[in-house]
């Protein structure tokens, strides 16, 4: 569980949980690479936006290969799930004070 009390009650993935064309242990594998993500940053404290787009590429290359298993389930990363995912990226910069990532850098491996 996060450190940080903003990200400790927010509920990621909010545009994709309870949709059924997203299905539902995929949804959470997402919610897992945030959680995962927030546990490096408070673990590692990136002193500026190169250390941290390391970590959010790291994880966008998760986000690649849930991509993958979203189509073998008939499933994608389309408009919706793009924008969820890219919000969460950018509440978690903000919410560990880098409030100026540029928001398609934060995502820029993304293949989706």
């Amino acid at each position: 569980m996060s450190g940080n009390a903003q990200v400790a009650e927010h509920e990621f993935l909010i545009g994709m949980a309870g949709d059924p064309y997203y299905p539902a242990h995929l949804v959470e594998r997402g919610r897992a690479v945030l959680r995962a993500l927030c546990d490096r940053i408070e673990a590692e404290r990136p002193a500026g936006l190169r250390e941290l787009y390391v970590l959010t590429h790291a994880a966008t290359e998760e986000f690649n290969r849930l991509g993958d298993a979203l189509d073998e389930a008939d499933s994608e990363i389309d408009t919706v799930a793009r924008e969820a995912i890219g919000e969460d990226f950018a509440f978690v910069a903000a919410a560990y004070g880098f409030a100026d990532a540029d928001r398609e850098e934060l995502i820029a491996p993304r293949e989706w």
